[in-house]
């Protein structure tokens, strides 16, 4: 397409087969011709909304930006399609420098490649922001990571070099301990009790496994089927952060001593549903008295009032104003709510910015 980014695809032909490989985040699609002349490699990478459909030519998606067409009557075109554009492929059949070995198809040499290196400097960050590192963590995105860790019970901002050394003792104690475990017996201890990198392997294998239920874009129950399986990553009740490099962590229970200073966890609320039956309280203003429509309208519940705080809270931050602190919840239910307010206040709040109550 003309608003593409990548190169172009200096290939054409009557017909050809297309043949794919992947490693970590990539995959390679080899176009073969059925006659004569040479074939042609490219490595694709999807960004956070890349993925390819199948569909007739006259139903194209709108940001398909690569297209290979059938020969059928009328024809169908296997598409790249990717509304944000942060996806890309490039010429060549070389997978991207500088990525480790897949956690899927390379397992025992990305568990080795970790265990070698653990003096990396990269291993000084937080294991949340190590699992991102494709160096090491080939194939381990957001929401990967956040299930890994939830499942182990692990604080994300613990430091990743603590998190792995402890794997490398635990392997050595268990040969020295079991030297002669046969292979089935060593599958059976992985899946009895997975350790980190393990799971690197196993969790994303079991989105692989259920990618008919769980991805199929034809299937219009599929992004619910996908919410049902994650057990951390934006599910309420869970607590999140923004790592060092801008990317939200969820998890549940303690952020671990690296987290980041001067940053309030956020926990995802959870929705309930109201009481019929439940007595309400009516709280009673001066404001109300003097306009009706407004005492007719409920006050909102106190998480999505926290909520609000909070978010008005982060976008003072962001723009570098003075970090403000919520007044201690009072203990009467009922309370006169005062409804001139100075001016200085409410410019405050129209800020972002927490004022007086």
């Amino acid at each position: 397409s003309v608003v593409s980014k990548s190169p172009e695809v200096p290939f054409s032909s009557e017909a050809y087969r297309i043949s794919a490989a992947s490693r970590g985040k990539e995959l390679r699609l080899t176009l073969a011709p059925l006659g004569p002349g040479e074939p042609q490699d490219l490595v694709f990478r999807f960004g956070m909304s890349g993925s390819f459909r199948l569909c007739p030519i006259t139903e194209l998606p709108r940001h398909a930006h690569l297209r290979f067409l059938t020969r059928e009557s009328p024809p169908r075109a296997l598409c790249f399609v990717d509304a944000r554009r942060f996806g890309s492929w490039r010429l060549g059949d070389a997978w991207q420098p500088g990525r480790g070995p897949c956690v899927l198809s390379e397992y025992q040499a990305f568990r080795e490649n970790v265990l070698k290196n653990l003096e990396d400097k990269a291993f000084d960050k937080p294991i949340c922001e190590a699992l991102l590192n494709q160096k090491f963590f080939n194939g381990i995105g957001n929401y990967l990571r956040a299930e890994i860790l939830y499942r182990l019970k692990i604080p994300p901002f613990e430091k990743a070099r603590t998190v792995l050394e402890a794997l490398k003792d635990q392997e050595q104690a268990r040969r020295k301990k079991n030297p002669t475990l046969t292979l089935s017996k060593k599958l059976k201890l992985m899946r009895e009790n997975p350790d980190l990198l393990e799971l690197c392997h196993t969790v994303p294998m079991e989105v692989i496994l259920a990618e008919k239920n769980l991805f199929d874009p034809n299937d219009s129950g599929n992004y619910a089927a996908f919410k049902n399986w994650l057990q951390c990553y934006l599910v309420p009740g869970m607590s999140s952060l923004r790592d060092r490099s801008g990317r939200t962590i969820w998890f549940q229970g303690e952020p671990g001593p690296m987290a980041p200073k001067g940053q309030a966890s956020r926990k995802k609320r959870v929705q309930m549903k109201a009481d019929p039956k439940a007595p309400i309280t009516k709280v009673t203003t001066r404001a109300s008295k003097r306009h009706p429509r407004a005492a007719a309208k409920p006050p909102e519940p106190a998480a999505e009032e926290e909520e609000k705080v909070a978010d008005g809270l982060r976008k003072g931050r962001a723009h570098g104003r003075k970090k403000a602190t919520t007044a201690p919840a009072l203990s009467k239910p009922e309370v006169l709510v005062k409804a001139r307010r100075s001016h200085r206040t409410t410019a405050r709040r129209g800020r972002g910015e927490a004022g007086s109550p």
